[in-house]
């Protein structure tokens, strides 16, 4: 039994490699052998067990490895076995190690296996040993390493040792020595923190030899080294204050530094002051350039207000003399070239003459105005120039020295302007030339106000010239109005119209209105615009108005027959056409308007009687106004039936006359417009008499005998409406009784 048991297990453990083929057949076997003897049950066992286990494989295959390993060293050479032999071991120790190696040959097969299973503890052993000795072994190896070094760190240890020792002994000897040098660093850091103060003390209050030569020395030119170094001054001496004002009072190094850099600074601010005066005097050009350089030494300047003050008199003078001399020039010699040709070549010309030199000092303020603003930094406020310029107590004091450098420059020019300008107003004779040029003038003058201020000299000049060319204006023409008033109408002239003297003033008026025009700005208000021309129309107008009423007086003395009304209206008429093509003439025209309503109406009330006289009618209307008495209409004389009838039919004659229509005497109206106006008025007022008498003669108390038949036996027949439409005006009668 236990024979057949081994065969099993050697069967059973020599295929390893297929555990799933023998689960396969398992269940076959166990339907089978169920029931039998305890063989088949322990087949049954064996066959029934489960390698899938990882753990389990892994532990085989290491095994097979082993045994695997074991069995390649059994063909070993025993020549070879004396080569692992060990210190202390012999051949038997050996070959015990190596056992697996040494086994026989199998004799059946599996029997190897059984023998591996019966000593595998044995193996496991022996190869554990052998790992052990191997690892004895190295850590013996690693041992005697250690001991050598412990030797070399003690070896070390008594050298440093010895090297302490030695240190130890030098210290002792050395520390006198240290200390005295450490006292010597001590003393030296101290002495270099007290020259570095000094050094500081000194660069910061003490001029350097280059500085000091740059302020005093006329060999080095005024630049940024020179400014620099006067900057330097400037803050060493503030400093100094700030030094010498603490609780220990004033110091005699401070009072030192003071003294020296005085004298410095004041070489330095005259150096500044000679070279300034130097630049100003060769400043005569009318343009000229500003430099950096000469714009800081004015900042610097400003620091010392007398030097600065006497730098800036030689430049007012220098400008005044270079701007008039550049004004003689353009009046005398034009350009370099030729171009622009001289002023005074123009003379002849009076508007254009006046109006060049006027530009040219314009253009020349201008440029200073630039030039000034330049040289002392101000910054412009984007004014145009000519825009009002508004001078207030805000203005820095550059705007102040801006103000009075180019009021001194520019007031040379005002003697030689002021009698070139006044000998050309008074040649003139033109009234109109004479009012241009004022109106020239005057816009100069205002332009001038504006960029310079009105009390600048230039400004009173030109006020003093603007009122003496206006003044020569108005005494032109006053006496040409004077001589309106000394015109004597020709007796014989039949004409209507206005003489040749009145149209010729007019038409002088008309030009000098046509040239205030063009001399408005636009932003007038109108009583501004109205007061500007006011003076000229009361002297040019009035006088045409009064000339009219006393030359037609005169006239009419002379000739009783000429129509002095028609004459006047015909005359203002044509003045108010003349004014009315400017709206500054307003109150003007409404003043004349006046006097031709009022010579309208009278012309109106004439032409009213001569028409009534025309048509019989003027003597029964007057009656049927003016009746005093209660007695009947038909029995006053001149309205008796018979005479009643006889100035119907005249008016009956005289509504199929031309008079209705047009007016022979209204036709000399130069105004079409008055015509018609006075002719219809007067119609108007015929039909409401016509009305009148109408009514008066158709009224029981008047005692008509057959009233209508004695109105309609002439035309209108009694009928107003008729009247109405005959005269043309049935739409001013239907306006009137709507």
């Amino acid at each position: 039994m236990s024979s057949s048991n081994v065969s099993l297990n050697q069967d059973t453990d020599s295929y390893p490699q297929r555990p799933s083929a023998t689960n396969a057949t398992a269940p076959k076997l166990s339907g089978s052998v169920s029931g039998r003897n305890p063989i088949s049950l322990r087949l049954y066992k064996v066959l029934s067990t489960n390698f899938d286990d990882e753990s389990t494989k892994e532990a085989l295959w290491t095994l097979s490895d082993l045994y695997q390993s074991a069995s390649s060293t059994s063909n070993h050479d025993p020549q070879t076995i004396p080569n692992v032999i060990e210190d202390g071991e012999d051949l038997k120790d050996v070959k015990e190690k190596y056992s697996l190696s040494s086994a026989p040959k199998e004799s059946f097969s599996g029997e190897s296996a059984v023998r591996a299973r019966k000593n595998l503890r044995r193996d496991m052993e022996v190869k554990l040993a052998a790992g052990s000795r191997q690892f004895l072994d190295a850590l013996g190896n690693v041992d005697k390493k250690l001991s050598e070094l412990q030797a070399h760190v003690t070896a070390i240890r008594l050298s440093c040792d010895d090297a302490e020792r030695q240190l130890s002994l030098t210290n002792e000897a050395s520390r006198d020595v240290l200390e005295r040098a450490g006292n010597l660093r001590d003393e030296r850091q101290a002495v270099d923190g007290k020259k570095s103060i000094i050094s500081l003390f000194l660069d910061r209050f003490k001029l350097t030899g280059d500085e000091t030569e740059a302020l005093t020395s006329r060999d080095v030119s005024i630049g940024t080294a020179f400014f620099a170094a006067l900057d330097k001054t400037e803050q060493i001496r503030e400093d100094c204050r700030v030094l010498m004002s603490g609780e220990d009072g004033p110091t005699q190094a401070g009072s030192d530094i003071m003294s020296f850099t005085s004298s410095s600074l004041e070489q330095g601010y005259d150096k500044v002051l000679r070279w300034c005066c130097n630049e100003f005097r060769q400043m005569r050009d009318l343009q000229p350039e500003v430099s950096n350089i000469l714009r800081d030494s004015i900042v610097r300047l400003r620091k010392r207000s007398e030097l600065l003050s006497e730098a800036l008199s030689i430049l007012a003078q220098t400008r005044q003399s270079a701007l008039l001399s550049a004004f003689i020039t353009a009046l005398t010699r034009g350009g370099s070239s030729g171009l622009p040709r001289p002023i005074e070549l123009h003379a002849h010309d009076p508007l254009r003459y006046v109006g060049d030199m006027l530009a040219w000092v314009h253009q020349a303020i201008a440029a200073e105005h630039e030039f000034l603003e330049s040289l002392f930094g101000v910054k412009g406020n984007q004014r145009m120039m000519g825009s009002v310029r508004k001078f207030s107590a805000e203005d820095t004091i550059e705007d102040d020295w801006v103000s009075e450098i180019m009021n001194s420059g520019v007031g040379g020019l005002c003697g030689p302007l002021k009698m070139r300008v006044q000998q050309t107003i008074k040649s003139q004779e033109s009234s109109i030339i004479s009012y241009k040029v004022a109106n020239l003038l005057q816009f100069y003058l205002v332009t001038m106000q504006r960029t310079i201020g009105t009390q600048a000299n230039l400004s009173l000049t030109l006020q003093e010239i603007t009122d003496a060319a206006y003044k020569v204006f108005y005494d032109a023409i006053e006496s040409q109005s004077r001589t309106l008033s000394r015109i004597l109408l020709d007796i014989e002239d039949d004409s209507l119209l206005p003489p040749i003297a009145v149209l010729d003033h007019l038409q002088i008026l008309r030009d000098l209105m046509t040239v205030y025009q063009s001399s408005l700005m636009g932003d007038e208000d109108e009583k501004t615009r109205d007061a500007g021309f006011h003076k000229v129309l009361d002297i040019m107008v009035d006088p045409v108005v009064e000339m009219c009423d006393t030359a037609a007086l005169q006239k009419k003395r002379q000739r009783p027959a000429w129509d002095e009304k028609i004459w006047v209206i015909n005359c203002l008429s044509y003045l108010t056409s003349v004014l009315d093509a400017f709206e500054f003439t307003s109150q003007k025209q409404k003043n004349i308007q006046h006097s031709i309503d009022e010579r309208v109406q009278s012309l109106i009330e004439e032409h009213f009687t001569n028409i009534m006289t025309d048509t019989g009618l003027r003597d029964v209307v007057h009656i049927c106004k003016n009746r005093l008495t209660s007695e009947p209409l038909s029995h006053i004389p001149n309205a008796r039936p018979t005479e009643l009838r006889a100035a119907l039919h005249k008016f009956s004659g005289w509504l199929s006359g031309l008079e209705v229509v047009h007016s022979t005497r209204l036709s000399q109206l130069t105004a079409q417009k008055l015509h018609t106006e006075v002719h219809q008025t007067v119609l108007m007022q015929v039909v409401k008499a016509y009305e009148l008498l109408c009514d008066e003669v158709k009224k029981p108390e008047n005692k008509y005998e057959a009233a209508s038949t004695l109105l309609g036996t002439e035309r209108p027949f009694g009928q107003v409406h008729l009247l109405w439409q005959i005269f043309g005006l049935e739409d001013e009668e239907g306006h009137l009784e709507g």
